[in-house]
């Protein structure tokens, strides 16, 4: 796709027009009727197309050929010239699809911007689809826990199929790196993943957004879902989805077709969907905000993603993923977590999630001194707990219990939070505090402290009236 491919059955034009570019640096080809253009098409797509309308002696004319091009090459621009020029040729070209419509004699100033403007315009496309595909496949899923290995067992097992999969979990968790991990180890891999953030797009612009439109001055707009045709739709947050789409996606989901907005045509489309949500679906059906017929249809195969409180166990590799991201994206110094400082990563409180991990990152690299390592006294949970004498300084509840209430108080929320962090390994949790592995049962025992199991990972938690499960 590096040349102008000229096709007009007047000799005298094809050449001119060829001169004239080449002139100014563009490589051409010509051909003088429909045969030789379409074969022209099929051994090697053209950066551009000027296509004259009317074509003599031909079995297709200018706009059969236009139709062909924009179904089996539709990232190629085609100008439309025209010597018998009229409002009505001019708005089927562009209706299907064509760049431009210059009618004859044209200026030669005016054509030579109008191809500029479309080469450019084809070029950013062609580069912006190739970033999407680039960061769709280069999602890295990264973690060692139990709650991350039973994550990526699902994942692998729906990654070869075409079923839709509807991935949970809190907000940035990652819901959109699964997505993108299903899709990048797809079949589909090669083809596009399109995101639909259904929270970030006004209501009254949905249905232009999802399914495009059609208008006598633009002509054919595509919309997201005919620009995923072939790949994966991603539903972010779908929940978010105005009530009056949802009964029009549903449609597309039974038939693979649509019409755009303002169009009379029907688009047929090839699609894997992809969605997610933070709430609670069966709630938003019943508060009627969710149509249970799209849950249904998009909830084929569940999946949770897990919070990083359920996966503690992989924040200092996260961690020093983020870093080495930084480094090769920003040129920050690539520096090392200190022990104290990855003890409090994965004790602290993460309602955020793994997007919140992320920020805490950066802003500690942005911020930090020098090249060394980072300490636990640049992380802000400690400047919230801690003062410059190393005093730990109480919470207002904690203050105001007596000094035994207050011990055991203290003990249960450490001891709580250390087993999370090594997920629910009784053996690492008692290495770390330095107990006996029997004297720790016994103190869990006293407090109160059980683990159980949850979506493959051993969760502590109180419960009075249980023993402490190994």
């Amino acid at each position: 796709m590096s040349d102008i491919l000229i096709v007009d059955d007047e000799r005298d034009i094809r050449e001119l027009i060829s001169d004239i570019l080449q002139d100014e640096g563009y490589a051409t080809r010509l051909a003088g009727n429909s045969d030789d253009a379409i074969a022209q098409i099929n051994a090697e797509p053209p950066a551009l197309m000027i296509l004259d309308i009317w074509l003599k002696d031909s079995r297709m004319d200018g706009i059969d050929i236009l139709k062909a091009v924009k179904r089996d090459n539709p990232d190629v621009p085609v100008v439309i010239i025209s010597g018998h020029g009229n409002i009505e040729i001019a708005v089927a070209a562009i209706k299907q699809g064509a760049y431009d419509f210059i009618e004859k004699p044209f200026n030669i100033d005016q054509l030579l911007v109008v191809i500029r403007r479309a080469m450019e315009t084809s070029r950013l496309r062609r580069e912006n689809q190739t970033l999407k595909r680039r960061d769709a496949s280069n999602t890295d899923m990264l973690g060692q826990s139990a709650a991350f290995r039973a994550l990526t067992g699902q994942l692998d097992k729906v990654t070869k199929s075409n079923g839709r999969v509807m991935l949970t979990g809190p907000a940035g968790s990652g819901k959109e790196v699964a997505a993108r991990y299903i899709h990048a180890n797809s079949s589909r891999a090669s083809a596009p993943f399109v995101t639909v953030n259904c929270a970030g797009v006004a209501p009254d612009n949905m249905e232009e957004v999802l399914f495009g439109r059609e208008t006598p001055e633009r002509g054919v707009e595509p919309g997201l879902l005919e620009q995923a045709h072939g790949g994966v739709i991603y539903f972010d947050e779908v929940a978010d989805m105005p009530l009056g789409t949802q009964s029009k996606i549903l449609r597309v989901l039974v038939d693979q077709q649509f019409t755009r907005v303002g169009g009379n045509d029907k688009v047929r489309v090839d699609l894997r969907v992809v969605s997610s949500t933070n709430r609670d679906l069966d709630a938003a059906i019943k508060a009627d905000t969710f149509r249970q017929e799209l849950f249904h249809r998009l909830n084929v195969v569940p999946i949770a993603v897990p919070s990083l409180e359920e996966r503690r166990e992989d924040i200092p590799l996260l961690a020093e993923y983020f870093i080495a991201e930084f480094n090769a994206s920003q040129g920050l110094a690539k520096r090392e977590l200190t022990e104290d400082a990855i003890a409090l990563l994965q004790t602290m409180i993460w309602p955020g999630n793994v997007r919140q991990l992320k920020n805490l990152i950066e802003r500690v690299l942005i911020l930090g001194d020098g090249t060394g390592p980072i300490e636990a006294r640049e992380l802000p949970g400690e400047e919230e707990h801690g003062d410059e004498e190393g005093r730990v300084v109480l919470s207002g509840a904690l203050a105001t219990l007596p000094l035994r209430e207050a011990r055991e108080a203290f003990e249960r929320e450490y001891l709580l939070t250390q087993i999370n962090r090594f997920g629910g390994n009784i053996s690492r949790t008692a290495n770390f505090v330095g107990m006996e592995r029997s004297a720790l049962h016994r103190k869990l025992k006293s407090l109160g402290v059980v683990t159980s199991a949850k979506a493959g990972v051993r969760i502590a938690h109180v419960d009075d009236d249980g023993d402490l499960e190994t």
